[in-house]
């Protein structure tokens, strides 16, 4: 597939984030630029289509850890929070296998990918100050509302993400490049790590 104007490459980008970082407008904004398609919630819409389920439904255990006290019969789990993160897994990687580029917010996806195809693994914090300031004016939510919120959200990814990965959410070795966009702003983050992808895709 091609990516955007530049060569003839198949390339996977996927993007962990802290919560209130703009990881997911970034992701977007990169995937535009690049001309190529961002996946988040929508893997759900393919998926509620292929299983003949609801979209909130599947919505409601999107990216949470698995609950304790589950067991597994006959290749079924009775979490429904490991059986939606199969399910994508299971989705993003028949993309992967026909050389789809894409970019992923999300879901594992710095891991699940090895062996399968080409991936650079993007982590977006941002100052807390400026996290804060973002959930108060995209929620409509208090200071203390936006840092309650902030530390839900951030234990609940990294609780999900470490439990299908071996390596730690967040931590600078688990992933190709870590980026504050807080330094450079949104569009100047998107801006950087586009200039980044097109010397990894000529490298």
């Amino acid at each position: 597939m091609k990516v955007g104007n530049t060569m003839e490459k198949q390339l996977i980008i996927s993007i962990g984030r802290e919560y209130g970082s703009a990881g997911h407008e970034i992701g977007q904004k990169l995937a535009d630029k690049l001309g190529i398609e961002l996946l988040d919630r929508n893997l759900l819409d393919e998926i509620s289509q292929i299983k003949s389920s609801s979209y909130e439904d599947l919505a409601r255990y999107d990216e949470k850890p698995k609950r304790f006290f589950t067991r597994t019969v006959r290749g079924y789990s009775n979490s429904p929070e490991l059986n939606v993160a199969e399910l994508q897994f299971a989705l993003l990687k028949s993309k992967a296998a026909d050389d789809d580029s894409f970019v992923v917010v999300g879901r594992c996806t710095d891991k699940i990918f090895e062996g399968i195809a080409p991936v650079l693994s993007i982590f977006i914090s941002a100052d807390l100050k400026d996290r804060i300031t973002r959930i108060e004016e995209v929620r409509h939510l208090s200071e203390k509302e936006a840092i309650k919120k902030i530390e839900k959200h951030d234990k609940r990814r990294a609780a999900y993400h470490d439990y299908y990965c071996k390596t730690k959410w967040g931590k600078a070795s688990s992933y190709d490049i870590c980026v504050n966009s807080s330094l450079l702003g949104i569009d100047g983050t998107v801006d950087f790590l586009y200039d980044v992808v097109q010397k990894y895709l000529n490298k």
